[in-house]
């Protein structure tokens, strides 16, 4: 009998796998769910299925063969924030100038019935679904899920409405009438560990914190509260630190009870603050993960920061790692005389991040970009020598710009060495002639010209935020032209945007449009792009970036020119990701991305692919077309632990394809894309 009579709430374990490693039992209303935390350990939930009690009775670890408190009567908490999506406009829900924190909105708690429970396996994970969550006109489930090798929970409210042009936020966290800790912990901005004593009445507060989490000790351990690294921010122009987690009673005066928590500030950077998407009939994943620890003194952070590599880009043999898009402005820092440090506050954060080579889109606001010559020009040669300057070891530093004119849209530039050119001619002007201070000078009239000044330089232009911002009907309203068919034109740039907490994956906007470009015909690559402005160390940089793996030799320095750099992105050889899911080899009947393969008459295709991931990993994905169609094939990885290295084999027909590409997701939503291999 699977739904146990005994029990006043049912609890379905029909699709529990008793040979999972994972024990779950019964008796009267409490759920007890035992899981493999390690070798030797075994992590303990037992919920208390009884209405007006807290949902975790106790929350353990068995260490040694005795079980430690870790937590104990603690309820999750989820206040859900609701506001209007503009969908008037062209973008549709690709919008990013949206302005929803400044539309009336409402907040309402997620309040849990507990009127029927179910346990699932999947894999080496296991989902207690606890029914039924409501908030407002959202309504749906509370899942919990397990990961085996792992003291590792997700917390997920699993929300759904039919309203339409819906845009959210949440907070969430773990709450209890009494306060279940003694002692909170957290990384300051600095990255120095700080603590507070828990003291029942004292005001909720919120923190700017590293990493992302809060910590809660007890007597017999602890527990860290934190957010899905990437998913959980929503794009924003400025990667400010806005007090991402919380500690202390009644949190935004909806949280009776003392708790801790992640949370979101409701206006963002103050500027366009778009929130996450909320489609009719999708599922939103309003979840946090907690990691639980013996170990006290905020030691339980150290095994946090794990899986972000500290929040850093791991260094991979045969790879260097390029950030692009960065609108700092530091040109114009320079001119205005502004207090500067010897090394600027964006080159320290890169470099903290493991970034090996940064991409500028410098005089986007500032600076003279449409100007003919004379202030622009000595704007250029600064840019250079600070470029110069603050190159060297393992970091280079790019000039580029976000140039926006003769195309359409908004597009990138990057040349592999100094270039000066102005973004006007005028009739009688030459188009290149040389200047006794900058040397050779180019004057660009119309796209044709432009097209050639990148063929000239051997330089590389790319479509910006494609289908958004300013590039709202871009690349697609000039996907026929010649400029675009150059193999000047990369292609187009990815970024979680919009973002929308019902996809296991980020930034389908862009892995939707590389599949159209593939399919248009040209061999078009997507590079990862942060867009972000002012930078410092202190700001959440880290959930906001992505990175692009360039499968390079030696980093080049800036006086012998970057071609390799070029020629790498050219040539499609590299990967993107979010820092978690790194892809150090793959390749399809044994050649690479950006190379071409001939398949026999039956169109069998190996694929292989190395994976080296932290959190436990949710699916791979091998992407292929025919030229009109888009064909998806996924694959389970629920059988992944957290922190592995592994090849992978995929045997597919590729029969009628002209392109195959893989992408991989975790359970956080991070993931890594590859680029194409061509079919002929």
């Amino acid at each position: 009998m699977t739904t146990l009579a005994l029990a006043q709430v049912p609890v379905d374990l029909k699709s529990f796998d008793k040979k999972s490693g994972v024990t779950a039992t019964v008796k009267d209303n409490l759920l007890s769910v035992a899981w493999p935390t390690g070798e030797e350990e075994t992590g303990r939930v037992t919920f208390d299925l009884e209405k007006d009690k807290p949902l975790f009775q106790r929350i353990q670890l068995n260490e040694g063969g005795t079980f430690k408190d870790v937590a104990t009567n603690l309820d999750p908490a989820f206040i859900l924030t609701v506001g209007k999506r503009d969908l008037t406009k062209e973008s549709g829900w690709n919008i990013f100038f949206d302005r929803t924190a400044y539309l009336p909105y409402k907040a309402y708690n997620v309040n849990t019935s507990k009127r029927s429970a179910k346990v699932e396996s999947a894999g080496a994970r296991t989902r207690v679904t606890v029914s039924e969550v409501e908030a407002g006109e959202f309504s749906g489930t509370l899942e919990i899920t397990f990961y085996n090798g792992s003291p590792l929970m997700n917390i997920a409210a699993v929300v759904t409405t039919n309203k339409d042009s819906v845009a959210i936020i949440y907070d969430a966290g773990l709450v209890s009438k009494e306060p279940a800790w003694q002692e909170v912990f957290w990384s300051d901005t600095d990255d120095y560990l700080q603590s507070a004593d828990v003291e029942a009445e004292a005001a909720s507060q919120n923190l700017a914190v590293k990493y992302r989490t809060i910590i809660g000790e007890s007597k017999e351990g602890s527990i860290a509260v934190f957010p899905p690294p990437h998913q959980y921010f929503y794009p924003l122009d400025n990667a400010y630190n806005l007090k991402y987690v919380w500690h202390g009673t009644d949190y935004r005066d909806m949280m009776p009870g003392y708790g801790i928590g992640i949370r979101h500030d409701l206006m963002g950077d103050r500027r366009h603050v778009p929130w996450f998407n909320a489609p009719p009939g999708t599922q939103q994943r309003l979840n946090f993960f907690c990691l639980l620890s013996t170990q006290k003194d905020g030691k339980v952070l150290e095994e946090v920061k794990q899986y972000t590599h500290a929040d850093s880009y791991k260094p991979l043999a045969g790879y260097n790692t390029m950030a692009s898009h960065f609108h700092t402005e530091h040109i114009d820092d320079v001119l205005t005389h502004k207090p500067l440090p010897d090394i600027p506050g964006h080159v320290k954060a890169l470099r903290n991040l493991g970034v090996n080579i940064m991409h500028l889109g410098e005089f986007h606001l500032a600076g003279n970009p449409h100007d003919t010559g004379p202030r622009r020009l000595p704007e250029f040669q600064l840019m250079f020598e600070e470029c110069a300057r603050l190159s060297g070891g393992d970091f280079l530093m790019l000039p580029g710009e976000e140039p926006n004119s003769h195309f359409g849209g908004h597009w990138m530039n990057l040349f592999p060495k100094p270039v000066y050119w102005i973004m006007s001619r005028e009739e009688g002007q030459p188009f290149v002639q040389d200047d006794p201070i900058y040397g050779k000078v180019y004057r660009v009239g119309n796209k044709e010209e432009m097209v050639k000044l990148l063929e000239l330089e051997n330089g590389l232009a790319w479509t910006a935020h494609a289908r958004t911002k300013g590039s709202t009907g871009y690349p697609d309203k000039y996907k026929d032209e010649d400029f675009f068919a150059s193999d000047r034109f990369l292609g187009a740039a990815w970024k979680a945007i919009p973002a929308d907490l019902s996809q296991p994956r980020l930034g389908k906007r862009v892995l939707d449009l590389m599949d159209d470009m593939a399919n248009w015909g040209h061999k078009k690559y997507a590079i990862g792009e942060a867009d972000l402005f002012k930078l410092e160390p202190e700001y959440e940089i880290y959930g906001h970036m992505n990175i692009n793996y360039l499968q390079l030799d030696k980093l080049p320095s800036f006086e012998e020119g970057w071609q390799p750099i070029l020629d790498a992105m050219e040539n499609g050889k590299f990967f993107v990701t979010t820092g978690e899911v790194l892809l150090p080899t793959f390749t399809v009947n044994g050649k690479s991305s950006g190379e071409t393969i001939r398949l026999n008459s039956r169109g069998k295709a190996e694929i292989a692919l190395n994976v080296d991931w932290t959190f436990p990993l949710n699916f791979a994905e091998v992407v292929s077309g025919d030229g009109t169609k888009v064909y998806r094939e996924r694959i389970s990885l629920d059988k992944t632990e957290a922190f592995g290295k592994q090849k992978f084999s995929f045997a597919t027909n590729l029969k009628g394809r002209k392109w195959v590409r893989v992408e991989v997701w975790d359970v956080a939503a991070n993931g890594a894309f590859t680029q194409f291999v061509w079919i002929e």
